[in-house]
């Protein structure tokens, strides 16, 4: 097995090629009253909702504030966002804050001064139905993480509906453009590495925020990277991990075509999100007054619930 490291931290932190102006794996988002009645959306129906907590721009940061708000709210249980999360013992969870805060505020100014703009000018060029086509591409693109995270967490009947899921929408659904898995309720939970490991009993770690990337804990960040590896497209189409005798759809000698397509789909996919989700984004920071903790405690009580569920 032969990694190309370069190209597998390219595509861990692809975002950051938008901002040195380059263009480079998650799941489409609820977009506020802007989705066409053709289409539908992968997540389960709530105020505001938010991708993946693995999956997100920095752009979506303060939205996983409004995602775990609505979620207590249908559960008929007040949200606190400065509550202590079940994550770690005491304060212990985030013993790296004065860094985590630095990087939390980093993002929020290339989120302020490159990402916004530049989704900005890309929702006035693509309409909102493609927006969310896209989206759900992205979506069945990631099929393989979810399905084997279902089974390695004993979760056949998951498993067995990301199958049909995958194969209704990457086929009647023209390569997972139209989400009609939805329409008949073929839905299940994400399964992520992430919580498979919290499946198994690993802790969560210190929480940590990395530049250009999502809020996470130890634990996530290591089943972000794992993930990676459990997505065959990574292996058979634009191997950012090359094994001898295996072929792939881009050969392993192309490698900059393999930047070039692996960094150019994550920064789109990115741009996507961010356009969809510019209103909610403004709404939510204008909302709150601590946003780092409110964002950190939010993202926390979302994960062990994920976890628990």
């Amino acid at each position: 097995m032969n990694i190309t490291w370069p190209r597998l931290m390219f595509s861990v932190f692809g975002v950051s090629a938008l901002l040195v102006g380059c263009a480079g794996a998650p799941t489409p988002q609820e977009a506020g009253g802007r989705l066409s009645t053709n289409m539908t959306d992968t997540r389960p129906s709530s105020p505001i909702q938010v991708v993946d907590s693995r999956d997100v721009s920095v752009s979506d940061l303060p939205t996983i504030v409004a995602q775990a708000s609505a979620e207590k709210a249908d559960a008929d249980e007040p949200f606190d966002p400065f509550a202590k999360s079940d994550a770690g013992g005491g304060d212990e969870y985030d013993p790296w804050e004065p860094f985590n805060t630095k990087m939390f505020e980093f993002n929020r100014q290339m989120d302020r001064f490159v990402l916004k703009p530049v989704a900005k000018g890309y929702d006035f060029i693509v309409p909102d139905l493609v927006q969310v086509g896209i989206s759900n591409m992205f979506y069945n693109l990631r099929f393989g993480p979810r399905f084997l995270n279902n089974v390695f967490q004993g979760k056949l009947k998951g498993a067995g509906i990301e199958v049909g899921r995958f194969l209704l929408n990457s086929t009647v659904g023209i390569a997972g453009f139209f989400d009609l898995a939805k329409k008949i309720d073929l839905v299940t939970p994400e399964e992520d590495f992430g919580q498979t490991l919290g499946f198994y009993g690993v802790k969560p770690g210190p929480y940590l925020v990395l530049p250009f990337m999502p809020p996470f804990t130890i634990r996530d960040f290591t089943g972000y990277v794992g993930d990676i590896f459990l997505n065959p497209i990574n292996w058979l189409v634009a191997p950012i991990i090359e094994v001898d005798g295996v072929p792939s759809v881009i050969a392993h000698k192309n490698r900059t075509t393999t930047t070039i397509v692996q960094i150019g789909a994550r920064v789109g996919e990115i741009v996507n999100e961010r356009s969809r989700n510019l209103e909610k984004f403004q709404g939510v920071e204008e909302a709150t007054l601590d946003l780092y903790t409110a964002v950190r405690n939010a993202y926390l009580q979302t994960r062990a619930r994920m976890i628990k569920e």
